[in-house]
């Protein structure tokens, strides 16, 4: 039957002929999605034009409109109509006589009606004072008589609509706030709202009224599909249950998948889930630009006014090639993202650490022009991916705008297996993807107990990569683990960690809570599994951060006690294999030269030489540049470590890697001593500055006319500090037994200007010998280890050891 045939049958046999019609229509196996709503709205169209048409006997100055989802000529098969009965005010009695006659047809159906009747003066005051109202009137859609009424309503609604939008959309704005946190993220839940929840119909419906205002617009791409399958599979939802419903039950969902065609509900969810996050997506760069330009129109009028009419852009550098605008991130006006494959994980990173989105225009620029990271990655990619990770909360807004895009599964292809991938388990809060990132934001607060944190981090991204595929999780996950760091640029050794921490990252929690850990057998096993004090550090920071991001039934103190307990045990068992520590290796030829010049001329001595490694895709193109590294030779003397870090800091050097040591001078040349250290620096921003500089400013430092507190804190004065994610404190410890011959002092701290500049004016300050030192920035992080010593070379006592320690960490916090 056609659709013009169906139509008939409406018109010519009463509400019968319309229940039957619709009907037939609703169950045809050919026609579903947007054609079949569309037919549904005509069907009914035609059937309330004859019931007005009858009940009119010609009536003027009246006509019935479809608000809501039935004025966009969408109806799914259980959905109320919304309809509105306008008239001019004349005679009312005809008017109320005329409702009733349409109005009893539709109840008796049994079709749910929202109805009004009102002029179009009353129809505007009520948008004004309820913004819901306001909204259904914005898809006002006419059905039968006065067309020019119709017409002038609209008119009159929209024009409101966009007066009123600076005071409107913020209303709208804190409506859809309020109504998420009822109803929750659409994208996680197991038994969803496709009507109510974030990134369901309402938020897109919210979006074509922000649209309407001219205020602002959406993005558009892919926006108009992930409404069309929520609202097919709602359609689905309606004809399972016969019943107006939007909430995607359990016990519906496989009926629904097999009405759609899909293998399984999990399939169901996944489609579900990828709509909503393309819906929360959008309303996320939505609300943002509306703020923006809510605050522009506030706060321009009166710059202009004060510069002359001259129109303002501010921007401030975050980092090479990446800016801040506006409050978002943008690319630098000389980015280059077609020369430049750091940037997106440059530019994420930054806006991460900053606490700000990152634009719009500048993901899709970046995902259209990047081009691929060489194989292994450079340096720089790994360490940026490391501080996006370590970031904190802001890390999921930023990766989700990178994912919106498709920069994350072009990065690594395998995170397309776990992307929007449902967890059947009422312990689990999160889709597999999102449980990997909350993982990585959990991880980013216990960076101060481990001596990798960059291996932390990537563990927790990494850990449930198996659950794309068949099996063992934990077993493909080794698997791809391997792999992933491998191809990021780890070393064989750290790539061993790797996939160890993503095989046995249920190792600790399940064995303290299902085995008896007084048997010896037992926690020999976990060592024996876990091989290394330092992957066993990792993995409890791991157990730890896992369960924190899979929900309040994870974690307990009970649990952490249990594992605490395990860990101990285990500790105690790896001591006992513990290597002596190693001998120092013998210097170079190069850093011999520069002692003996040192020495000699009684001053600090220098030298920069570039690090390069080849991209390996494209071996006729330009070398990666690594940072440059920097070699320094000074009399033994004190305060000579915070003297180079103060130096560095001032001139915009980010230590990257660093050592100290004491290089005894050759037998032939004398019996002193020469401090030797040899660290890996880049520019914040710009080139590097000339070593001839460099040692000029370090000469000044040593002999105390450089006040290099001075200069940092008239610098950080003339930046205010952004609101962006607040950092763990840092942490100071004395390693145990770690040297035979010095204390050691590790520091664990978010790593900044001047960091390493405090740490050593701290450390003078104790009354202590720096006898070495090794420094590394892994991401966002420092981990830093002190060897230190009494001015007759011993090491401190205890109590002195912690008292120096606590005043470090006390430094550190202020």
């Amino acid at each position: 039957m056609t659709g013009t045939d169906v139509r008939k049958d409406a018109e010519h046999s009463g509400p019968g002929g319309y229940a039957a019609a619709r009907l037939r229509l609703l169950t045809e196996g050919a026609r579903s999605g947007p054609p079949r709503r569309a037919a549904l709205a005509e069907l009914t169209d035609d059937w309330l034009t004859g019931l007005f048409t009858a009940a009119a006997d010609g009536l003027r100055g009246v006509s019935l409109i479809a608000v809501g989802g039935y004025g966009r000529g969408e109806l799914s098969p259980r959905s109320d109509l919304d309809l509105l009965l306008l008239h001019d005010g004349g005679d009312t009695k005809a008017v109320a006589a005329l409702a009733d006659r349409i109005w009893y047809p539709v109840w008796d159906l049994g079709i749910a009606l929202d109805h009004s009747v009102r002029t179009p003066s009353e129809a505007r005051k009520t948008a004004g004072d309820d913004l819901k109202v306001q909204l259904g009137l914005l898809d006002a859609r006419h059905i039968a008589g006065d067309l020019g009424l119709t017409t002038g309503l609209r008119t009159a609604v929209l024009a409101d609509w966009r007066n009123q939008a600076p005071k409107r959309l913020p209303e709208l704005q804190e409506l859809c706030a309020e109504r998420a946190v009822r109803q929750g993220e659409l994208q996680y839940l197991l038994e969803p709202d496709l009507k109510e929840a974030r990134g369901g119909l309402r938020d897109a419906t919210a979006l074509r009224a922000v649209a309407a205002s001219w205020l602002a617009d959406a993005p558009r791409e892919g926006l108009a599909d992930a409404r069309r399958r929520l609202l097919d599979v709602r359609d689905a939802l309606h004809l399972a249950t016969g019943r107006a419903t939007d909430r995607l039950a359990l016990q519906e969902q496989d009926q629904v998948a097999a009405d759609l065609g899909l293998l399984d509900a999990d399939a169901l969810l996944r489609q579900v889930y990828e709509a909503a996050r393309v819906i929360a997506y959008a309303s996320d760069v939505t609300w943002r630009e509306v703020g923006r330009v809510l605050r522009s129109r506030a706060v321009r009028p009166r710059l202009r006014a004060m510069l002359g009419g001259k129109p303002v852009t501010e921007r401030s550098p975050l980092a090479e090639g990446v800016v801040e605008q506006d409050g978002e991130v943008v690319l630098a006006r000389a980015a280059r993202p077609e020369r430049d494959p750091v940037l997106p994980l440059r530019a994420a990173a930054a806006a991460a650490q900053a606490g700000l989105p990152l634009s719009l225009h500048a993901v899709r620029r970046m995902a259209a022009t990047a081009r691929p990271l060489p194989t292994p990655w450079p340096a720089e990619a790994r360490e940026q991916l490391v501080t996006l990770l370590g970031s904190g909360r802001p890390t999921v807004d930023v990766w989700e705008a990178l994912e919106a895009e498709g920069l994350v599964t072009r990065l690594l292809p395998d995170w397309e297996r776990v992307r929007c991938r449902p967890q059947r388990n009422a312990v689990h809060v999160w889709t597999v993807d999102r449980h990997l990132i909350e993982t990585a934001v959990r991880a980013s607060e216990l960076t101060r107990r481990v001596g990798r944190p960059d291996l932390l981090l990537v563990a927790a991204l990494l850990h449930d990569i198996g659950k794309g595929w068949p099996g063992d999780h934990s077993v493909a996950g080794e698997i791809i683990a391997k792999d992933v760091a491998t191809r990021i640029g780890f070393d064989r050794a750290e790539v061993a960690v790797l996939s160890t921490l993503v095989r046995h990252h249920l190792l600790l929690i399940e064995t303290a809570t299902r085995r008896d850990l007084d048997d010896p057998a037992t926690v020999r096993a976990v060592a024996d599994t876990v091989g290394t004090q330092g992957t066993l550090e990792l993995l409890h920071a791991l157990t730890e951060a896992d369960a924190l991001a899979t929900g309040p039934a994870a974690w307990s103190s009970w649990r952490g006690a249990l594992v605490a307990d395990l860990v101990k045990r285990v500790a105690a068992v790896l001591a006992g294999d513990a290597p002596d520590e190693p001998e120092p290796a013998a210097p170079t030829a190069e850093q011999e030269r520069l002692a003996i010049e040192a020495f000699r001329t009684d001053g600090p001595v220098l030298a920069l030489r570039a690090q390069t490694e080849p991209v390996t895709e494209e071996p006729a193109g330009d070398p990666e540049p690594l940072g440059v590294e920097l070699l320094i030779a000074v009399p033994d003397q004190p305060g000579v470590l915070p003297a180079v870090a103060g130096v560095l800091a001032v001139h915009r050097l980010t230590v990257r890697t660093a050592e100290l040591r004491a290089l005894r001078l050759p037998d032939d040349v004398d019996d002193g001593s020469v401090l030797l250290l040899n660290w890996r620096v880049a520019a914040e921003y710009g080139s590097l500055p000339q070593a001839a500089r460099l040692r000029a400013d370090l000469v000044r430092a040593l002999d105390g006319t450089l006040d290099i507190a001075g200069r940092l804190a008239e610098r950080d004065a003339a930046y205010p500090r952004r609101r962006g994610w607040v950092a763990p404190p840092p942490r100071v410890t004395v390693a145990p037994a770690a040297s035979h011959h010095a204390t050691v002092i590790e520091v664990r701290a978010q790593d900044a200007p001047g960091l390493l500049h405090r740490i050593g004016t701290a450390l003078e300050k104790a009354g202590v010998r720096v006898r070495s030192m090794h420094v590394s920035t892994l991401g966002s992080n420092a981990v830093d280890a002190f060897y230190v010593t009494t001015e007759a070379a011993t090491p401190l006592p205890a109590g002195d050891a912690a008292s120096t320690a606590r005043a470090l960490e006390e430094t550190l916090r202020a």
